[in-house]
């Protein structure tokens, strides 16, 4: 029976591990990865429940841990900042609605790169439009857009960075998820159901042999 626990387990495990605080660089998530395959491999309501009701879950520990070293992370700007993160989350779970669970590694690698970069995209363009940090080169011109997307704002390592790291993390997370899936939806009784024993086999049903004179 392919399990209905296993794979949610190692989704939400990778990814909660994935969010302690100084673990991986700036940007190296498996944030865009678990949206996308939760998309992929979870039915109905679960494949958007719980990959937001995680992030939503960490979201929270993260803004109380770094609240309680004094930085300041409930300010209105940080709340919408986070309001188009999951705006972008849920593109990618819609995006990966669009695969089948049968598809190849190749095919949900691609889904899991073209998913870190609409991240990039969608989140660094609301960045730029509403500019909820005031960020001064964020101008509402094509140079300001561009600015967003590659350098940033000043003082910070620039974007250009941060969406290495997103396509590299969002490549190597889909693959573990991917085949985490492909290890955990069958067990060996189900591989091997329906295989006809090697006696059963050799002991086609025949006519009967006539009786030589």
């Amino acid at each position: 029976m392919k399990s209905k626990f296993l794979l949610p387990a190692i989704f939400v495990a990778v990814f909660a591990a994935s969010r302690i605080p100084g673990l991986l660089p700036p940007n190296f998530s498996a944030a865009y990865a678990f949206a996308f395959c939760a998309g992929v491999y979870f039915p109905g309501a679960l494949a958007w429940a719980l990959p937001l009701g995680v992030m939503l879950v960490t979201d929270i520990g993260l803004n109380c841990y770094y609240a309680s070293h004094g930085i300041q992370v409930w300010d209105l700007s940080d709340l919408e900042n986070l309001f188009f993160n999951y705006a972008a989350y849920g593109v990618l779970i819609f995006l990966g609605r669009q695969f089948k669970p049968g598809s190849s590694l190749i095919g949900l690698l691609g889904g899991g790169l073209l998913s870190a970069i609409l991240f990039y995209l969608i989140t660094n363009t609301a960045a730029w439009l509403f500019n909820p940090f005031h960020n001064p080169e964020y101008t509402k011109t094509l140079t300001g857009w561009i600015i967003a997307l590659t350098r940033g704002t000043g003082g910070y390592p620039s974007t250009w960075e941060f969406f290495r790291n997103t396509l590299l993390s969002g490549g190597l997370f889909t693959a573990l998820f991917a085949a985490s899936e492909k290890l955990a939806a069958e067990s060996p009784a189900d591989k091997n159901a329906g295989q006809r024993a090697p006696a059963d086999e050799a002991e086609e049903p025949g006519e009967p042999e006539e009786s030589q004179a």
